[in-house]
């Protein structure tokens, strides 16, 4: 796969309005990951971890999209979880069933005073899964 092709956006499925979702939370799924075989067949291991988190987060007011690739493809099923004004997160070595640990740390975030996923309470594959914190731009000064 090209992973340098432009990236499209899934649907979001459940929020009633942009607005609306809890302190501007969205868990972004890579639908294209592939589980730990390789394997091209379809649906993808991504695209099950982004129905499982669709499922998780029914009934909470929490965005969720898929894009086709997050380029995190050696840590295998990815998501990021983007909360405005805030630092991002970005997860590997999730399974097609971490739907749920994904929308309890968009929960701790969107609670959170200091604009990060609080540790304390955080899954462990969110914990053992972290790739990466990237701050705000507006945070960046210089």
């Amino acid at each position: 796969m090209d992973h340098d092709s432009s990236f499209s956006a899934g649907t979001a499925d459940n929020s009633s309005g942009e607005s609306d979702a809890i302190a501007g939370v969205t868990v972004i799924v890579c639908a294209s990951c592939r589980d730990e075989t390789g394997s091209d067949a379809h649906p993808r291991a991504g695209e099950l971890l982004a129905d499982d988190t669709r499922r998780a987060a029914s009934g909470e007011d929490i965005r969720v999209h898929s894009v086709e690739c997050l380029g995190n493809c050696k840590r295998r099923l990815s998501a990021a979880i983007l909360r405005d004004g805030c630092w991002s997160y970005v997860f590997g070595d999730l399974t097609a069933t971490s739907g749920a640990d994904l929308v309890t740390g968009a929960k701790l975030f969107a609670t959170s005073t200091d604009g990060l996923i609080p540790w304390r309470g955080r899954p462990d594959s969110l914990k053992r899964g972290l790739v990466a914190r990237i701050p705000p731009l507006d945070l960046l000064k210089d």
